[in-house]
């Protein structure tokens, strides 16, 4: 009974992880295509309320459905693997620090320490993985556009700053405001 329960519940925070990640938008301009969507919150109440391989669940959860109910052609099958890796990198880190000791104080360093390690990991994927492949398969070369490492500095690494902060942000929001509802509701 406890194991369905708790599977109920990570497909109905698939689900609104999903929808969550539906509604998105740019932040800097000139660069529509990097756009922020808060689908990492419902993980992170996964990881709250069960533990990190089930939060993990839910990301794929998520994903799969993105794949599948709207896909967007070479933007989602370069794009979707980045975007789990930035999740996956940001919610293992709230895993292994945060989660074992909730102070205000370990969100913080939390919060910083996982925004940090968001943006390394997306400004060496989209260096090897995203504009090698966006060149190839989708004839937009962003090296030739503005030059590699000015798409880095003025694009990639704010970003993402701002996108950890943004999450950190809405979770910490969200969670002290549900905070002893989620732990009636702890599996």
């Amino acid at each position: 009974m406890l194991k369905t329960k708790q599977l109920a519940h990570m497909a109905i925070l698939g689900a609104l992880s999903f929808i969550l990640m539906l509604l998105n938008f740019p932040i800097i301009p000139g660069a529509e295509f990097l756009k922020i969507d808060f689908s990492i919150i419902p993980v992170l109440i996964g990881l709250v309320l069960f533990d990190l391989k089930s939060a993990y669940i839910i990301l794929l959860l998520r994903t799969a459905l993105k794949f599948f109910l709207n896909n967007t052609g070479v933007n989602d099958l370069i794009g979707l693997p980045m975007n789990v890796v930035a999740t996956g990198i940001f919610v293992l880190v709230f895993a292994l620090y945060w989660n074992h000791k909730r102070t205000r104080k370990t969100y913080v360093i939390s919060s910083i320490l996982a925004t940090t390690l968001l943006t390394l990991a997306m400004i060496i994927l989209n260096i090897f993985y995203a504009v090698p492949l966006y060149a190839t398969f989708a004839n937009f070369d962003i090296g030739q556009f503005i030059g590699i490492s000015k798409y880095i500095v003025a694009m990639v690494i704010p970003f993402n700053i701002v996108q950890g902060i943004l999450f950190s942000v809405a979770f910490g929001i969200i969670y002290l405001s549900m905070k002893s509802f989620l732990e009636t509701c702890k599996v």
